[in-house]
């Protein structure tokens, strides 16, 4: 069985998976007060140009677009997203759990612009009974979208104005941001990202980590912060597993490294499906490749791959995603290339 239903069905990337073993009988704080943590944290305001950054280590996507989103939120207001968001879609509403709405808007392959969420703004505040509504508090979006769509500079410039003008933070999920980062169409780095939000994370789990997430405040945090993330049962007594990550991957740049591989086997796998007369929903330049399959192919070739499923296209078509990671092998690729 060939496996592409998500970037993170392998485990971790095996300098990780050295460095445990190395450290493993060390006896250290918990709660992310070790020297591991802490250095990963000076490594990660190093790489974002942002020394005043604060950093906070949470365990996986769900945990900390939840935690973080009700940090900053007051309790009558809610978080525009695009309607294909992750908060929206595939987190169990969580963000409402916590007593806060979702409020979806339009997109464009799978983002947010800046004049979408600037008109919604402003028909919000011209409404005469705006008192009797969730308030916009906060704008989240992420980078890569679920599409593997990718902001430009531009695009977050003017998003990041738009949230000033109104003054809400802007929140930008980077569960998969190494690949938005690798990729060859993109012109954002992690300094423009940290120059344009008021809060983003740098996304583990799917980048080489075995779980963990690295949430960036570039300028400041929500007050008790650390006490939020222990409320919502977020908060790693064993902190130094995810410190000891994070150093990891912010050494020698092998965050970024690793994450290219991804880029390329999705890109070998992109020009195989062309070539082959294979119809694309979407033209994404990250690792998550979304196909139009006829069902009855679909049937065939889940007998021998694993992918996901997206979204009914017709009667009798569906779009799957194959997704592509850090650890995805050439020759893994070649077999998919041959089975399709």
């Amino acid at each position: 069985m060939l496996y592409f239903e998500n970037d993170y069905c392998e485990g971790a990337h095996p300098a990780i998976l050295k460095r445990f073993i190395e450290t493993n009988m060390e006896k250290l704080p918990g709660y992310g007060m070790d020297r591991y943590c802490l250095s990963a944290k000076e490594k990660i305001r190093a790489a974002c140009a942002c020394p005043d950054a604060e950093i906070y280590f949470l365990s996986g996507g769900t945990q900390t677009n939840a935690a973080v989103i009700a940090a900053f939120l007051k309790r009558y207001e809610g978080v525009i997203a695009a309607s294909t968001g992750h908060i929206n879609g595939h987190e169990a509403g969580a963000v409402e759990y916590t007593g806060h709405k979702v409020l979806s808007l339009p997109h464009k392959d799978g983002k947010l612009s800046a004049d979408t969420v600037r008109n919604y703004l402003q028909t919000f505040y011209s409404d005469e009974n705006h008192d009797h509504m969730v308030f916009p508090g906060m704008v989240y979006i992420s980078h890569p979208t679920e599409y593997g769509t990718l902001y430009t500079r531009q695009e977050l410039s003017d998003l990041a104005d738009v949230c000033s003008l109104y003054k809400i933070p802007l929140f930008l999920d980077g569960a998969r941001l190494g690949y938005g980062l690798a990729s060859p169409a993109s012109d954002v780095t992690l300094q423009d990202i940290a120059r344009c939000t008021d809060v983003f994370y740098i996304g583990g789990t799917k980048v080489g980590a075995l779980c963990g997430e690295a949430v960036v405040f570039p300028k400041k945090a929500p007050e008790h912060f650390l006490t939020m993330i222990k409320q919502q049962g977020a908060l790693l007594a064993k902190g130094r597993v995810l410190g000891i990550q994070f150093d990891t991957l912010f050494t020698d740049n092998l965050y970024l490294e690793i994450s290219k591989n991804a880029i390329k086997t999705a890109d070998r796998l992109k020009e195989a499906l062309r070539r082959k007369g294979y119809r694309l929903l979407i033209d994404s330049p990250t690792n998550q490749i979304f196909v139009i399959l006829e069902n009855a192919k679909m049937k065939a070739l889940a007998q021998s791959v694993r992918f996901s499923f997206w979204e009914k296209y017709d009667g009798n078509h569906t779009t799957v995603r194959f997704a592509t990671s850090w650890a995805t092998d050439m020759e893994e690729i070649d077999r998919l290339i041959s089975l399709l």
